[in-house]
């Protein structure tokens, strides 16, 4: 078993309130949820307007299938147009290490 960990920090287009930061960030996480059966969300700059950063959880049977499914979210993530994708972090665990 295989558990994949994906940050993403990503900066909001033309956003002056936190109502409306939360009114572009829902519908990522919640379709990264419904897309690609993840576990996702909001992990920081909770005070910021125009940043987010989105944590990704993801468990699969290799490592290449975590690897993949982590690459998959962070394309979706990047090629949304109300937002620029600034860094992704991407970590691998296996069951095996302490």
């Amino acid at each position: 078993m295989y558990v994949g960990s994906l940050t993403l920090d990503v900066l909001l287009g033309d956003v002056h309130s936190l109502k409306q930061k939360r009114s572009l960030v829902r519908p990522v996480i919640a379709e990264l949820r419904r897309k690609f059966s993840v576990s996702v969300a909001e992990v920081g700059d909770h005070d910021l307007y125009r940043r987010a950063k989105v944590g990704v959880a993801v468990v699969a049977p290799t490592a290449a299938h975590a690897r993949d499914l982590m690459d998959t979210c962070e394309r979706f993530v990047a090629g949304r147009p109300e937002l620029e994708l600034l860094s992704a972090r991407q970590r691998l665990f296996n069951e095996e290490e302490d």
